[in-house]
């Protein structure tokens, strides 16, 4: 069944993938209401909780880059254990905090461990999956998280149509859970170990070539995808923040509506993913990459026709809007993901992948504060920056294949 939707083989790694899973559920609960949570259970502003969740994505920035020489020495395994009960603590401080200082402490916990998650995720997927089904595994992972997400949307949506505090806090509570139960699905994954090194050249001269991180630091080719991932990531968190602060806050729909907008994404990326990856199948990398920005500009753009529309017609819209752009999300991740595994040596991969991981948490630095402040000073405003971010997205693409070859290969048939 899997394979027909243009999956991998998953038998090997059943624990690792019911670990992701289960983490998955626990998210998607939380991520719709993401923002919202302080602003309905604590005393603390719509811009003051922005500003407290930017900040916190700066204070851990420094740890990605701790994330990645840890990968490269203990394996990637350990650093995932780790980021799960950092993560369950976190959230443990977000059923007693309540003023400023309280959530930004809160979630800078939070940010810490997810930092740590996702600096170790990609190499572990990398250890699991051959170059020939990479974005097959990359595209898999996406999906089955998605489909977690969606079983969380759910609820999410439950809790925000009863509002109450109460009903929020119980999402908070589901997501412990989750880390606490994926970690123990991860323990007895066998997988993600430190990686092999080649044996070292004696005849070579230390001082050849840069290591460790300046190597990595003046790998200007690399920077390209690093460049790329980062409008994608700031294209990709406007479904975590802008969205349900837009459809909330700003257009006063139903409840309902902000799970189904996170819904509607997670159940597309779920069953659609597979089918995406075997349609580009073929297809070069650098061009994929450019249409996933063509697609999220187009969705960008209804979304904030919708802010003009009467209410029935906005729910519509915002629906609409919301599936135009999951498909540039469908489209784009996979494949920025394969190039920057592909493209330098595995010895290496745990630094390199963390410079690319680098560019989600400068997203979730910029992104928070920015898109909650563009909603407070007029409906369109995030939409048109979005908008202005997909067309640099659509330039730099085209640099990808000059600067890294591996964006030039057309993605395997299989």
């Amino acid at each position: 069944m899997l394979q027909r939707l243009g999956f991998p083989d998953i038998s090997r790694h059943r624990r690792f993938v019911t670990a992701i899973g289960v983490d998955a559920v626990g998210s998607g609960v939380y991520l719709p209401i993401a923002i919202l949570y302080f602003v309905r259970t604590t005393s603390v502003g719509l811009a003051e909780v922005g500003l407290a969740t930017s900040l916190s994505a700066l204070a851990a920035l420094p740890v990605v880059l701790l994330v990645g020489g840890l990968v490269d020495r203990v394996g990637a395994k350990r650093i995932l254990l780790a980021s799960n009960v950092i993560q369950a603590a976190g959230y443990v401080a977000y059923l007693v905090v309540d003023d400023f200082a309280g959530v930004f402490l809160a979630i800078a916990l939070t940010a810490v461990g997810q930092s740590a998650f996702w600096g170790s995720f990609s190499p572990m997927v990398a250890a699991i999956s051959t170059a020939q089904e990479r974005e097959k595994w990359f595209g898999f992972v996406g999906a089955l998280r998605n489909a977690g997400f969606a079983v969380g949307g759910l609820a999410a949506g439950v809790a925000l149509t009863i509002g109450t505090v109460e009903a929020f806090h119980a999402v908070i509570v589901a997501n412990i859970a989750s880390y606490l139960l994926a970690l123990g699905c991860l323990a007895g994954v066998r997988a993600g170990g430190p990686p092999v090194r080649p044996a070292p050249d004696l005849t070579a001269t230390r001082a050849a070539t840069p290591s460790g991180w300046a190597l990595v630091a003046r790998d200007r080719d690399f920077h390209v995808v690093v460049g790329s991932n980062l409008l994608y990531a700031l294209c990709s968190m406007a479904l975590n923040v802008a969205m349900p602060v837009y459809a909330d806050q700003v257009l006063h729909l139903p409840g309902w509506v902000t799970g189904a907008i996170f819904t509607l994404n997670t159940v597309m990326c779920g069953l659609g993913q597979g089918l995406v990856v075997r349609a580009m199948s073929g297809r070069r990398r650098f061009r994929m990459v450019g249409l996933s920005n063509l697609t999220f500009g187009a969705g960008f753009a209804l979304m904030a026709l919708a802010g003009a529309l009467p209410p029935a017609a906005a729910v519509g819209g915002v629906l609409v809007a919301a599936v135009i752009y999951t498909l540039g999300e469908l489209t784009g991740g996979p494949v920025l993901s394969a190039i920057a595994v592909d493209s330098r040596s595995p010895e290496v991969r745990g630094r390199y992948l963390a410079a690319y991981q680098l560019s989600w948490n400068v997203a979730g630095i910029l992104a928070p504060a920015s898109f909650t402040w563009l909603l407070a000073h007029g409906w369109a405003s995030v939409w048109l920056a979005l908008l202005a971010v997909t067309v640099l997205g659509l330039a730099l693409a085209r640099v990808l294949p000059v600067r890294l070859p591996v964006a030039a290969q057309r993605i395997p048939v299989g």
